[in-house]
């Protein structure tokens, strides 16, 4: 099943009108779908954003910003590259991201559900095996799951919580029973990494770092490590699943190699200069202006733009409302309201992007212009007394007249502030206390993009009588702080998509809303949004599951918990020229699966 009408209608998708209501998986399948049938049959070639006939080899350069000091992107403590957490780990089952929520046979061969998928079973594949050799087990599956659902990242927990038992039912098969009515369990239970347990036997799982080189089941493996400053993985020439459906076409390069940077200034000159392969641009004015240098003059690089049919998410600046100062909605509308976009933007990237306006925004999930459906009003009404104003009304953020004084907008500032409780004494705004207002804003070193944001709003801040610093960090400390939640305003970033489910809880739910680590940074404890989780996730027709997102949509929105900036439109990367990709690409764009999954190199 596929959305329609997303992205400004680049392909017309359809959705299916049985949601939940669709029969049960009878007998094992080989694949599971969240809504509907899955678009591949049986005998499906390959994913069909992917080259079956992709040739294999080559090296493959990346950069990032900061450091590490964890092969272990499993845990809350340390810094492991991202990319371990999808490169060097296999799943039960596999995605397609050309649909919003289905899955397809990877280390499981089939997947078989109950009537209502009170209980989902998994049978093993005799071939799978981890990089030594050794076979993927049920007893791996069982301690994975487990280990990774009680000492693991806050990201794996929620699932573990929902799990009423998980047992071996067969040689290779293992059946997990949930405790809650909640049909995506079935499909959440096939998505979690497979470790092997031999190798963190008599080992703190927790607390590892550089010290063990993990035992891979996916298709790479890595290779070399230098601390902090680059690693290599390289592709498993004898990886068990090369000749999957699921499989053909991709991991096409033999050396994958990430460099780290200092800063977002000198990975751009390494790309410049060659040192690495690709580049993505967030900034539209950047991608039109600083792309000209001699490699792209002379045909060594180009660009690509990837169009994506998935919600803009959200992207700006994140208020703690663990702080005093940002528990009242009227500081952060006053916040907003002083933030000058118009102005901002135009000086950013000239214009040429929009502002996002919602969390699911730009997508048939995002809420409505103007007062709530009656769907959408009806989940809203229990909470009314402790919603923020216009969250059923309908939200909007504050238009300027593009000036830099942005003098109405600022006059409505002060007026909520007043209404607050905040007075200016001597040209200085004080709380209702009567204590000067301060804050620091948190950035890390080489954050230029948002150093340059911060100092053109830190202006206009600095006329409501407002003292803002920023404190700016080393890659280390920025991420230790931010687990911590040590800090009052600092950027943000979260992306969504087409098939919201119960990740949702872990983002926005009051369980993980103070928690080290979480990644509900704002704070954000509301009755109503867990309740609209549930209904998310309890939802039975495709009209209950719309309107329980574009309700939480309203939540977020009216919330004003982020101050938000531009969205980034479709994907930018520069790459060296003899780096391709199919032309078919994916409704969810440069996404997890198609970067670096399906390029290939003709070097």
């Amino acid at each position: 099943m596929k959305f329609s009408q997303i992205h400004q209608g680049i392909k017309a998708i359809a959705i299916s009108v049985a949601f939940l209501s669709s029969p049960a998986l009878a007998e094992p399948q080989p694949s599971i779908s969240m809504y509907g049938s899955p678009d591949l049959g049986p005998d499906f070639v390959s994913l069909p954003y992917a080259n079956p006939n992709a040739p294999k080899g080559g090296t493959l350069i990346l950069g990032e910003v900061g450091g590490f000091d964890s092969l272990n992107p499993h845990i809350i403590k340390g810094r492991a590259p991202w990319q371990l957490r999808f490169w060097a780990y296999e799943t039960l089952m596999g995605r397609s991201w050309d649909e919003p929520f289905t899955l397809y046979g990877l280390l499981a061969e089939t997947i078989e559900t109950g009537p209502n998928r009170e209980w989902v079973e998994f049978s093993l594949r005799s071939e799978a095996r981890f990089s030594d050799g050794s076979p993927v087990t049920v007893e791996d599956v069982l301690w994975s799951y487990e280990t990774l659902g009680t000492v693991g990242h806050w990201r794996y927990r929620g699932l573990w919580g929902k799990i009423d038992t998980i047992e071996q039912t067969g040689t290779r098969s293992v059946r997990f029973t949930f405790n809650e009515d909640n049909p995506e369990l079935a499909l959440l239970a096939g998505m979690r990494p497979i470790l092997k347990k031999a190798q963190w036997e008599d080992v703190d799982f927790t607390v590892s770092g550089l010290d063990i080189v993990p035992i891979t089941s996916a298709p790479y493996v890595i290779d070399t490590v230098d601390p902090g400053r680059s690693i290599s993985l390289k592709r498993n020439k004898d990886y068990w699943g090369a000749d999957l459906a699921l499989r053909r076409g991709t991991n096409n390069f033999d050396e994958i190699k990430l460099e780290y940077f200092g800063d977002a200034t000198v990975l751009f000159e390494a790309f410049k200069s060659g040192d690495i392969d690709m580049m993505r641009e967030g900034n539209a004015e950047k991608w039109e202006t600083q792309y000209d240098f001699p490699a792209m003059q002379d045909g060594t690089m180009t660009k690509s733009e990837i169009p994506h049919q998935r919600p803009t998410g959200m992207r700006g600046l994140v208020m703690n409302t663990r702080r005093d100062l940002f528990a009242d909605w009227r500081v952060r509308q006053a916040m907003i309201e002083a933030f000058n976009f118009e102005y901002i933007n135009d000086a950013q990237t000239g214009g040429r992007q929009d502002r996002i306006q919602s969390y699911f925004g730009n997508s048939i999930l995002g809420m409505r212009d103007g007062p709530a459906a009656d769907g959408v009003t009806k989940l809203l009404t229990p909470f009314v007394n402790t919603l923020p104003p216009d969250t059923i009304e309908g939200y909007r953020f504050p238009i300027s007249d593009g000036s830099e004084r942005n003098r109405k907008n600022m006059r409505r500032a002060v007026t909520l502030l007043d209404q607050a409780g905040y007075r200016v004494v001597d040209g200085k705004l004080t709380d209702p206390a009567g204590d000067p207002v301060s804050f620091k804003i948190l950035l890390r070193q080489g954050a230029q993009e948002y150093l340059s944001i911060v100092e053109l709003y830190m202006d206009a801040l600095s006329r409501l009588g407002i003292s803002v610093e920023v404190d700016l960090v080393d890659g280390a400390q920025y991420a230790e702080r931010r687990k911590a939640l040590d800090f009052d305003m600092t950027p943000f970033a979260r992306s969504l998509s087409l098939s919201p489910g119960n990740e949702q809880r872990l983002y926005w739910g009051q369980e993980y809303a103070d928690v080290e680590g979480t990644r509900n940074l704002m704070g954000l404890n509301s009755p109503a949004m867990d309740a609209l989780i549930d209904a998310l996730n309890t939802a039975k027709t495709r009209q209950q599951f719309l309107d329980a997102v574009r309700a939480m949509d309203r939540v977020l929105t009216a919330g004003r918990y982020v101050i938000p900036i531009y969205h980034n439109g479709p994907s930018r990367i520069a790459h060296k020229s003899y780096l391709k990709f199919p032309s078919d690409t994916p409704i969810y764009g440069d996404r997890i699966g198609f970067f670096p999954d399906v390029w290939w190199s003709e070097e």
